[in-house]
């Protein structure tokens, strides 16, 4: 007899054995997925004043950087030191070093990620981003494109924005002292 919960779990097991195909049918991207970067999108084909080979980038990119900067992977929450650094100064793209978030406007969201309220003035850039079944604005470097993270509504005050970062994108520039 089909009742509603064994209707439920075949259901389940058919999107389960189709997932995989679904998944690569809509563009989903895991955290570690590798894309052809020859053929990716980045930032609506926007032309960037920093441009480089794959292997340009990978030959001063560490491969994680690599991943999330040029393929928009994701680094697992609570990994990046960066979450937890609370010294003034500046986080810059790892890519290209340009200065993206002042350490003024970065606060501990909880979420494992470096978040703040707010970008440097021209610093970022931002797209949509509809991975995952879902539609999220993706930020990137202004200068080189590169992936950074995303950008939700949920931060505080006085933006009410939360730019969560990976860390592994960014590098930190201590301000100067004297």
């Amino acid at each position: 007899m089909l009742t509603r919960r064994t209707f439920g779990l075949a259901s389940l097991r058919t999107i389960g054995s189709l997932g995989l195909a679904a998944a690569a049918a809509s563009g989903l991207r895991g955290p570690l997925a590798y894309a052809d970067e020859e053929k990716m999108t980045t930032a609506t084909e926007t032309k960037f004043e920093v441009t480089k080979t794959p292997e340009e980038w990978r030959r001063i990119l560490t491969p994680e950087q690599y991943n999330v900067l040029r393929e928009h992977g994701t680094e697992r929450a609570g990994t990046s030191p960066l979450d937890k650094n609370y010294a003034d100064g500046t986080y810059d793209c790892a890519g290209c070093d340009l200065p993206l978030f002042s350490s003024e406007t970065k606060f501990n969201s909880g979420t494992g990620w470096p978040s703040f309220y707010k970008p440097l003035d021209n610093a970022v850039g931002d797209t949509v981003d509809k991975s995952f079944f879902m539609t999220r604005t993706e930020i990137h470097c202004r200068r080189c494109g590169g992936h950074l993270g995303h950008v939700f509504e949920d931060g505080p005050p006085p933006t009410g924005l939360r730019y969560c970062m990976n860390g592994v994108a960014l590098k930190f520039v201590p301000k100067a002292s004297g």
